[in-house]
């Protein structure tokens, strides 16, 4: 940033506008339209027939599956269903299109309004960010362009040409970068969650594009620059960046030409990630220069009440009422509750089945944190992989709970149940754990305080820390004996002398 943008920022006040544009590929078999597979990764314009390349005399044949996931991630979004959806053209060229018009959805959208709720930065409260819409539309192909010397020819592959994708729109309701990102976090685990998407931003399931500009007060009057669209963004960290440069390059561009939204009209740039900034492509059309009419080869969409209805009965739980209940019926942190939450159903299930077992909610949040989770990334392992079972998880913790298991034995139980299907009964008699009764503990006890008279002396003195000195001692002379036992026991027979 320049020093002038810097003083235009000090003597002004500035409110940054951001508004996202969020384009999610749905989970179905096939494309929108037409029968070819949406797997990613198959070899270039092998995942093509007649009606995806736009032959002519080819029709189009709805996919009910996506009008059904688009009809739950919009309920799951606050979003009013209308009883009738329709299909319109939108006319552009590009050579990745190959009919030269994409099938979407212009005045009446499959879903509207609705709001997204996220954390404020506080992490207390929470805003919610309103939505102008979601509409279904088809996919276009990609583009492989020569980006080191730009001297070879560019490459289409049209498999994902067709494919079914939902435009999820906000008001421009985002104050800052850090929120845009939160949004974002939360729109993914929302969608992951109700198996809509994968929103794999490296396979280009989830794309987004961000509108932003400023409000700038001058003298009490709002000045609002001229609006600029990033286009095309595969990652938050790069929709992060990507704002924080545009903030700071129409801070600078206002100051030196004093343009406002009235002066310019809006623009799309993109983001290079290698430079950090963002570079010029074109104005942005507006809706006429689209041409959009309805779709003479597809019906409009009735969408009955009792559709509807069946389909919002199917949501089961969202994430955001799941983090409050784990919170108050498990006792957990918030962070916890937030980490595993995000982690998706299988692994809250997993969280879940293992607190039933163990009847500690706060310890088994703990162990998911560092050892279950852990060891998943190590071993790059899913939930349902994974070789220590929820109910089996949850009886260690629990011999934990109850005195018969320190940490440290536990976790050697648990590292060998890692590679052994074995109960924890058979676990710890392979490692030669073994339960301490109740006289051989008092008798160890009794034998450590008598070697040890300084200790009493100083505990007798209300120094009960003093203890922790013969922990160790005890786990020398047994390593079985539980450290915590140790220690109540030491404490109340001190106490009786």
């Amino acid at each position: 940033m320049t020093a002038s943008a810097i003083l235009a920022c000090q003597k002004h006040p500035v409110t940054t506008i951001i508004g996202l544009e969020v384009h999610v590929q749905l989970k179905t078999q096939t494309k929108l339209f037409c029968g070819c597979t949406t797997e990613f990764g198959a070899p270039p314009n092998t995942q093509v027939c007649p009606v995806c390349l736009g032959m002519p005399g080819a029709l189009p044949v709805m996919n009910r599956e996506a009008i059904a996931l688009s009809v739950k991630t919009g309920l799951a979004l606050n979003c009013d269903i209308p009883p009738l959806t329709k299909w319109d053209r939108k006319q552009y060229f590009y050579p990745d299109l190959p009919k030269g018009y994409q099938i979407s959805q212009f005045d009446l959208p499959i879903c509207a309004d609705g709001y997204l709720a996220i954390s404020t930065d506080d992490g207390e409260t929470e805003r919610r960010i309103r939505l102008v819409r979601a509409h279904l539309e088809e996919d276009a192909g990609k583009s492989m362009h020569d980006e080191a010397s730009g001297i070879s020819d560019t490459k289409i592959d049209l498999n994902r040409c067709g494919t079914p994708l939902l435009e999820i729109v906000s008001q421009p309701d985002l104050r800052s970068a850090d929120e845009a990102r939160a949004y974002l976090s939360e729109l993914k685990l929302l969608l992951t969650h109700l198996k809509v998407s994968d929103c794999e931003m490296q396979e280009g399931s989830l794309r987004v594009d961000a509108n932003v500009n400023l409000h700038i007060d001058v003298e009490g009057k709002k000045i609002a620059t001229p609006i600029v669209e990033i286009k095309n963004l595969n990652s938050f960290r790069n929709v992060q960046r990507s704002i924080d440069y545009e903030v700071q390059r129409q801070l600078v561009a206002w100051e030196e030409n004093r343009q406002t939204i009235d002066d310019s009209p809006k623009t799309t740039r993109g983001w290079d990630d290698s430079a950090e900034q963002t570079f010029a492509q074109r104005e942005k059309e507006e809706s006429a220069d689209y041409r959009y009419f309805p779709d003479p080869d597809l019906l409009p969409v009735r969408l009955p009440r009792e559709y509807v209805d069946s389909i919002a009965e199917s949501l089961g739980e969202l994430p955001a009422v799941t983090r409050e209940r784990l919170q108050t019926q498990h006792r957990i942190k918030p962070y916890d509750a937030e980490v595993i939450v995000n982690q998706g159903p299988d692994v809250i299930e997993y969280f879940e089945t293992a607190v039933g077992a163990s009847g500690d909610g706060r310890r088994t949040a703990s162990w998911m944190m560092q050892d279950v989770m852990r060891t998943m990334k190590e071993r790059n392992l899913d939930i349902d992989a994974f070789p220590v079972p929820a109910e089996r998880l949850g009886e260690l913790i629990r011999m934990i709970v109850d005195g018969k298991l320190d940490n440290n034995r536990a976790r050697d139980v648990f590292e060998h149940l890692l590679t052994h299907d074995e109960t924890i009964d058979q676990a710890t008699k392979s490692l030669g754990i073994e339960a301490v009764d109740d006289d051989a503990l008092e008798s160890l006890c009794k034998e450590l305080l008598a070697a040890n008279p300084q200790v009493v002396t100083d505990v007798q003195a209300g120094k009960q820390q003093a203890v922790g000195a013969l922990i160790g001692q005890a786990k020398k002379k047994n390593p079985n004996a539980s450290p915590q036992a140790v220690r109540q026991l030491l404490i109340d027979l001190i106490a009786k002398m």
